[in-house]
């Protein structure tokens, strides 16, 4: 893609209204533009980002037996007032009315909803255990939307909801989906740590929420840095009930906690050496509800000896949108974004420091066909403003080919997380950038 036909427009200077790094960024840095408050267009590079993360989320929801579907963003009122929710959910819930004069909202979340859509398809106990999930956009009408995507009112959610015959099911789908968070936040680049939470307005009696490490995180935490050391992906999991009670003792042996949840004694017993402290971002949360959904929304299934039972049920949820700002938050630097390569809207950016002569340009074309995806800088600007604007958008790779480089058939690279840099022959930078 050439950057001359690309649409980003990047800021030189910080928006006034942007309070924190990450939405100072993703605005210069030509991600998204607000339409209103708390609602953001995701322009061609957020939105390139936004679904690199979405895939990821997808692979792992699926590995752990998740099945997608896809609910509608609008949904009757009649489903919250059975489950109770509809007043207890407060102003946040955008309520509307139809032409016909129904009571509709904007839905926040779906527990009603995929209640209802699993009690029309389910017979009986031979139905469970399932887990059904889907990524789609939510509206929480917050009172002071703030911090750009990571607290907007408009926001896309992957949320998982499962259901088992009895506790002890619905245990197993719970470790299940903490495995597949504890993968997930991995494969993006962030060191992720499960914390005991409150439920709020969902309910439930078990409930984890995840906190990424970074400096301008809305919580205080204190954490056993053994966490930051466990390989989630490699560690040889898998989703058996065995594997996954010994993955969960596992994580649970360990100290984790929010300043709301902190433990002074049990803190004690942490190694000084292995205590850690600091500020962090939330950007996944489950919960085990038991029957609160299932009971008042009629789903009732023939159990193994003919008599009803009534499934258990747990939600799980990763903030799709929001992990955009919290992989910046936790991965930037003075000049930029500092994008981890699975998540990164493009490999590599090539850039022209010489459009129009004719060996530069083709320097730039041989590498640009050996690395598909690219983003080539050339535009007719000064070098400064386009390695300005190369550090500012964060691309793990930067590949520079001007007239002294192209006369030796030779090309710099640089590595924008470490700003090592280094000349090499194109396939060398090739292998380098693909490697």
């Amino acid at each position: 893609m050439r950057l001359s036909q690309y649409f980003l427009p990047t800021l030189k200077e910080n928006p006034s209204e942007a309070q924190i790094v990450s939405h100072r960024l993703m605005l210069r840095a030509g991600l998204v533009r607000q339409q209103a408050a708390g609602i953001y267009a995701w322009l061609p590079l957020g939105l390139r980002v936004l679904n690199r993360i979405e895939q990821i989320v997808r692979e792992e929801q699926d590995a752990a037996g998740a099945q997608e579907v896809l609910m509608p963003t609008i949904q009757p009122a009649e489903l919250w007032q059975q489950s109770g929710r509809y007043e207890d959910y407060g102003k946040e819930m955008l309520r509307i009315e139809d032409r016909h004069g129904r009571a509709m909202l904007y839905g926040p979340t779906n527990e009603e909803m995929i209640t209802t859509i699993f009690k029309d398809g389910a017979k009986s106990y031979r139905d469970l255990p399932k887990n059904l999930y889907h990524i789609q956009w939510k509206f929480r009408d917050e009172v002071r939307p703030r911090f750009g995507v990571m607290r907007g009112r408009e926001f896309l959610m992957k949320d998982a909801y499962s259901f088992d015959v009895d506790y002890e099911g619905a245990v197993v789908s719970y470790r299940a989906m903490m495995l597949a968070y504890m993968r997930t936040f991995q494969r993006l680049g962030l060191k992720a740590i499960p914390m005991v939470a409150d439920t709020g307005p969902i309910g439930g009696d078990l409930s984890h929420e995840f906190i990424i490490l970074a400096e301008t995180g809305e919580s205080e935490i204190f954490y056993d840095a053994d966490f930051e050391a466990v390989d989630w992906v490699s560690a040889g999991y898998g989703y058996t009930p065995d594997s996954l009670a010994k993955f969960y003792g596992e994580m649970t042996a360990r100290y984790a906690a929010t300043s709301e949840k902190h433990d002074t004694k049990a803190w004690a017993e942490v190694p000084a050496a292995r205590q850690r402290t600091g500020r962090g971002i939330e950007v996944g949360h489950i919960f085990y509800f038991g029957t609160k959904y299932s009971a008042p929304l009629g789903l009732s299934l023939a159990g193994p000896d003919g008599k009803p039972i009534v499934p258990h049920m747990g939600s799980y949820g990763v903030g799709v949108s929001r992990l955009v700002g919290a992989v910046i938050e936790a991965s930037h630097d003075a000049n930029g974004i500092i994008w981890p390569d699975p998540v990164a809207p493009f490999r590599a950016a090539i850039i022209n420091l010489k459009p129009g002569d004719a060996a530069t340009d083709a320097l730039c074309a041989s590498v640009a066909a050996k690395i598909p995806d690219h983003l080539l800088d050339d535009r007719d600007a000064r070098a400064g403003e386009k390695f300005a604007d190369a550090d500012l958008v964060g691309l793990p790779w930067q590949v520079i080919a001007g007239p002294r480089g192209a006369a030796a058939g030779r090309v710099e690279v640089k590595r924008r997380a470490t700003g090592e840099r280094v000349e090499l022959s194109v396939e060398d930078a090739v292998a380098r950038v693909l490697g």
